[in-house]
């Protein structure tokens, strides 16, 4: 992995917006840093640097905004992407795996074919709070006999 470039103050790109989706929650808005031509590019950029040189052979991306970083990135590395959505958005035979939110609960799917046994993947969100979309897209990649690797951040 390489040394990260230098990044401008992305935190003023983002918006925040209290009590977003319900109260006492402080949602971080990452529209405004999209939107940023600038920000955007700095973002993938530090991400391709960061992982520039890891044999990474899948990005999965879960649904929705590891959308947006998901395929940049994978373009950036020249790795294939694959999408981890919610239930019923993809028409091919399926897993899935129900988990707990920092406000509720959801479940995600992925292609049985999407991810094969040896494959490093490196799973692409936009944050983390408390782990569950993460540690259920880990479960979604062992049940199609994927290989999970933590890279670290």
């Amino acid at each position: 992995m390489s040394e990260l470039p230098a990044v401008p103050d992305l935190k003023k790109l983002i918006r925040e917006v209290p009590d977003f989706p319900k109260p006492g929650i402080l949602f971080y808005d990452i529209t405004t840093l999209l939107k940023d031509k600038d920000g955007f590019r700095a973002v993938i950029d530090a991400m391709k640097a960061h992982y520039e040189g890891a044999r990474i052979d899948t990005i999965l991306g879960i649904e929705a905004r590891g959308f947006i970083f998901g395929p940049a990135l994978a373009y950036a590395l020249g790795t294939g992407f694959v999408p981890v959505r919610k239930p019923k958005k993809l028409p091919a035979a399926t897993a899935s795996v129900r988990y707990d939110l920092e406000y509720g609960s959801d479940s995600l799917e992925i292609h049985r074919d999407a991810v094969h046994a040896g494959e490093n993947v490196l799973i692409v969100d936009d944050l983390l709070a408390t782990g569950g979309t993460a540690r259920a897209a880990t479960q979604l990649i062992e049940s199609v006999a994927g290989a999970w690797r933590e890279w670290g951040s």
